[in-house]
């Protein structure tokens, strides 16, 4: 039992269980938005918010498994990634697998919990996830597969709070598409010599480091138009305003951090600041659906 639990940390750690914190607030932010536009009136709605955070990191969970099994070959070649607990040997590819099956197995019973329509999307979904993997050894649009993946997150949440899916929400799938891609891009910077020895796609061997900071600075224009346009449909008020200034500003302060001939803080850029990017959305959005309707002060 020891062996069992010292294997789950170790496999928690290798798929950066604390990096669930990127989409999940925007899975959220769906969820609320969906209880907004329904009147505020949707039963069991405590147990939906449950079962959602349940399937976004038990979906995740799986998805990141996965892509270490896929990758442990490339991993082991790569002088930055060698070490990751697949190629080191720190952990079994068997155990590994096993992790994925229940990740995915808990995945479809969150869906089916949140009724038979997110049931019958869930195998699509864990596909799509899966597909991702295999996409940098093909496309150089793998970047935004990525951010698909991540972005189907708050149409999913607002599918399983009201059963139907909503046009206007897709603008947040595509905001944190193009956030997602943009600063996977940024972080794929770090692998621009070993894509090119390896023959794998991504947009800084096909633009070069400089073209890709580019590239991800325009990705984020296009999340921040995204979210503006969501606030606009939505009817928002001035708090979702002040979350999209807030990202802009973070935004901004990350792609400070790096350069095309400085990537010693990718890491700070990557983790810590789109940590906050997704919190502080979260945090203001959050307040805006629920203040601006007097929700905590209706009798």
């Amino acid at each position: 039992m020891r062996l069992f639990w010292k294997r789950l940390r170790l496999t928690l750690d290798m798929i950066k269980f604390e990096h669930s914190i990127f989409a999940l607030p925007f899975a959220l932010t769906g969820a609320l938005l969906a209880w907004r536009d329904s009147g505020f009136h949707i039963a069991g709605l405590a147990w939906r918010f449950v079962w959602i955070l349940i399937a976004m990191v038990a979906a995740r969970s799986a998805a990141m498994a996965f892509n270490r099994i896929l990758d442990a070959d490339i991993d082991a070649r790569n002088r930055r990634t060698a070490a990751r607990h697949l190629p080191a040997g720190l952990l079994s590819v068997q155990f590994a697998w096993g992790f994925t099956a229940i990740s995915s197995l808990l995945f479809l019973v969150a869906a089916r919990q949140l009724g038979l329509w997110c049931l019958a999307l869930a195998p699509l979904v864990l596909a799509t996830l899966f597909f991702y993997s295999f996409s940098k050894r093909f496309t150089l649009f793998s970047h935004l597969i990525l951010g698909f993946c991540l972005g189907m997150a708050p149409a999913a949440a607002w599918i399983a709070m009201r059963g139907t899916l909503d046009a206007r929400i897709l603008l947040l799938t595509a905001a944190v598409m193009f956030w997602t891609a943009g600063f996977d891009v940024i972080y794929a910077c770090q692998d621009f010599e070993f894509d090119c020895a390896e023959g794998l796609h991504s947009i800084p061997k096909r633009f070069g480091i400089g073209g890709a900071l580019t590239i991800a600075r325009l990705l984020h224009v296009a999340m921040i138009a995204s979210l503006i346009a969501l606030a606009i449909l939505f009817r928002l008020g001035p708090l979702s305003a002040a979350g999209i200034a807030a990202v802009v500003i973070l935004l901004i302060y990350e792609h400070g951090l790096v350069k095309p001939h400085d990537l010693s803080r990718v890491n700070a850029a990557f983790f810590t600041v789109n940590g906050y990017v997704s919190l502080l959305f979260f945090a203001f959005w959050a307040a805006d659906i629920l203040l601006q309707h007097d929700y905590f002060f209706r009798s």
